[in-house]
């Protein structure tokens, strides 16, 4: 066989395997969408006229799809802080929590240093969004590596922890005049610079060349290659010379502080403020795209868009037709059940 030949037989099973995915993926909509249908249809709600008001208040207008990557932009970021341990086998269900730490250090940053200028205070909120989540998971971390506490036990119960340390600050020394559910105003050198006219702001650029950074690193470098063996093997990883304590003490951190800078991000850029309860349940939702994703990169960016589209759509389903939120919820548990189910039945459908 020429060397043509093996070319066009490998670009053959690439397309071959690029069709076979997005044609799982338009069956799991497809089922994820009747199943979502039949639940509306009990509800006494016409499913059709649902979709397309979704789909025209979201990806019909420039302010609608501005709103979706608003939407969507914390939660790719802290789907990251999910998807890097897990390549090392590490279960990292703390993203809420160091979202809350991380935000708590940025804003103690923006109201401690006021006077310094933009170009300075932004970054250095940002290092302390990163300092903050790199230090609430360096506690499950040790504990991990100390062979005394599961990580995923102790990421999930220090989540319950952090909120109650942000209002603790909040209500206690830096509360607002005005309202004591949040603190003052950030100044406008502490609020990151928004573009197209619309509130999409730095922070969403940061995560795609966050989730360019983690697709380079675990496909190109030694690093990558490591923490995959690790993952993959832990005993046969450690065997061959590998420190799998002193990475999951690591990775757990590096996740910690990108869920933290997904905090900073949250108070400087979307808010202005640091608010008691401002997370929205973005650590979880972090979690549930990195595993509807399976830690994907490029899973993660379509995961977290289709997530916000139905986020963002069905806020606006209240107001035309007057469905509960809590339909929308129910939606993305059907998401989540149909995506996990996909290796049995929906393999089978498809191929």
């Amino acid at each position: 066989m020429s060397q043509n030949d093996k070319n066009m037989l490998k670009w053959n099973q690439i397309f071959q395997k690029i069709l076979d995915s997005a044609a799982r993926y338009l069956m799991m909509g497809f089922v994820v969408l009747f199943l979502f249908g039949i639940i509306l249809l009990i509800t006494g709600k016409d499913p059709i006229q649902s979709y397309k008001d979704i789909l025209t208040s979201t990806l019909g207008s420039q302010y609608g799809f501005s709103e979706v990557i608003v939407t969507m932009t914390p939660m790719l970021i802290t789907a990251l802080a999910v998807a890097l341990p897990t390549r090392i086998g590490l279960i990292n269900i703390g993203g809420e929590g160091q979202l809350y730490m991380g935000a708590l250090l940025a804003t103690w940053g923006a109201l401690t240093f006021e006077t310094l200028p933009v170009w300075a205070l932004v970054p250095l909120m940002g290092l302390l969004g990163i300092i903050g989540g790199a230090l609430w998971a360096f506690i499950p971390g040790i504990l991990k590596s100390l062979g005394l506490v599961n990580e995923t036990i102790a990421t999930l119960l220090l989540n319950l922890v952090a909120p109650s340390i942000v209002a603790y600050f909040v209500f206690g020394f830096w509360h607002s005049p005005m309202d004591t559910n949040k603190t003052p105003n950030f100044v406008d050198a502490a609020q990151l610079p928004t573009f197209f006219n619309s509130r999409i702001d730095l922070s969403f650029f940061i995560a795609l060349v966050l989730l360019a950074i983690f697709w380079y690193l675990m496909k190109y470098t030694r690093w990558g290659l490591e923490m995959r063996a690790i993952g993959g093997n832990p005993q046969a990883a450690k065997r061959n010379g590998l420190p799998i304590n002193k990475y999951w003490v690591i990775v757990l951190c590096i996740g910690g502080a990108i869920a933290g800078l997904a905090g900073a991000a949250q108070v400087s850029g979307f808010y202005g403020v640091l608010l008691v309860n401002f997370s929205r349940s973005l650590g979880y939702m972090g979690f549930l795209i990195s595993w509807l994703s399976f830690g994907d990169p490029i899973g993660i960016f379509i995961t977290s868009f289709v997530v916000s589209v139905i986020i963002t759509g069905g806020n606006m389903l209240q107001l035309t037709i007057g469905i509960p939120y809590a339909v929308i919820n129910i939606l993305l548990a059907l998401t989540l059940f149909v995506v996990l189910a996909k290796p049995t039945f929906l393999k089978r459908i498809t191929i």
